[in-house]
């Protein structure tokens, strides 16, 4: 199949990463480009374009009216499916109504009728976003979880990045992953902690965002907040104890990099939390109650230095592949009449 992957973002997060590895993946077997906007390009350490695959093509297109030029891009290529992530792609795939090309996206937050309603299908990433799909859409529409891709750290990460932060191979490291942004609750976090009191214990906040100033502002001298991490499986290795406080997370990808690493986690319950509450071994914790993440976070504490396993089969990308392969192939024999 001819599949032109739609990502008209930034920076990198779980959602490009996700795209990303889908892209490469596919790439094995298929024709495969990956459409992106121009600032996701650019010469810096989160951007996009670095990090794809060399099987997979890339096309570029202004960073104004992206979503239009990512539309006439789409004509010239004339794919067989055209796969948007977020809302950038969602809206280059509008205006494209046809027999030709199955306009599909992946639900990575929620469902957003503007974006969703005129499209050909959908994938949600946790059954809970099945139930906001209209009916008719939902019937040419499926569930498949997120998965993780198994990621080995540099040999001495673990070393290397407590030595440069001055955290001795004693402390107990609890860490937290991902974009500052409000949705991520680290404020509520950071109050946990204060409020946990935990001798022998420090915080690490790994990522940059909006909120990341105020939250600077706020953290005491015992949160290391050292900003984006380009290999954020090294900081992994170096955590003792992984933290979600997000106040929504629709699946929560960060949560099987982390089972994935075998850290105890910490989790509050989320939509995407409590989807992965079976396989996560921990009771969640109650969205935006720092007394609640306090205690949670001292039994952590008090578990000691720890490695877990978790069953990640099910969370392997060889059988998402399958599954989503088969339901492009549903959708193009309902576009088609086949």
């Amino acid at each position: 199949m001819r599949i032109v992957h739609l990502l008209l973002t930034s920076r990198f997060a779980g959602s490009e990463r996700h795209a990303l590895e889908l892209a490469a993946a596919q790439a094995a077997n298929h024709d495969v480009t990956l459409v992106l906007r121009r600032a996701g390009t650019a010469d810096r350490i989160d951007a996009i374009a670095h990090r794809v695959h060399p099987k997979v093509r890339v096309e570029v297109v202004g960073n104004l009216a992206a979503s239009w030029q990512a539309r006439r891009l789409l004509r010239r290529l004339r794919p067989d499916v055209a796969h948007a992530h977020l809302s950038g792609g969602c809206r280059a795939l509008h205006g494209l109504e046809g027999r030709d090309c199955l306009r599909v996206a992946t639900l990575h937050i929620a469902y957003k009728p503007r974006q969703h309603a005129k499209l050909d299908g959908l994938i949600a990433i946790a059954p809970w976003q099945m139930a906001d799909i209209p009916p008719g859409l939902r019937e040419r529409s499926v569930q498949i979880d997120n998965w993780t891709l198994p990621r080995t750290p540099t040999t001495d990460a673990r070393a290397r990045l407590r030595a440069e932060h001055g955290i001795d191979d004693d402390t107990f490291l609890i860490g937290a992953l991902g974009r500052a942004e409000p949705g991520k609750g680290l404020d509520v976090l950071v109050d946990a902690f204060e409020r946990a009191r935990l001798p022998g214990a420090r915080l690490a906040i790994v990522g940059q965002g909006s909120a990341w100033d105020a939250l600077r502002k706020r953290a005491g001298n015992d949160v290391l907040m050292p900003g984006f991490a380009e290999r954020p499986h090294d900081w992994l290795a170096a955590f003792d104890g992984f933290v979600s406080a997000a106040r929504r997370e629709p699946f929560g990808l960060v949560l099987l990099e982390a089972m994935q690493a075998g850290l105890p986690i910490v989790a509050t319950a989320t939509d995407g939390a409590r989807h992965l509450a079976p396989q996560l071994q921990s009771p969640l914790v109650p969205v935006d109650d720092p007394d609640a993440m306090a205690l949670a976070l001292q039994r952590m504490v008090a578990g000691g230095q720890r490695r877990m396993a978790y069953p990640m089969e099910q969370f392997r990308i060889e059988s998402k592949l399958e599954q989503i392969e088969a339901f492009y192939l549903a959708g193009l024999a309902h576009l088609r009449g086949g």
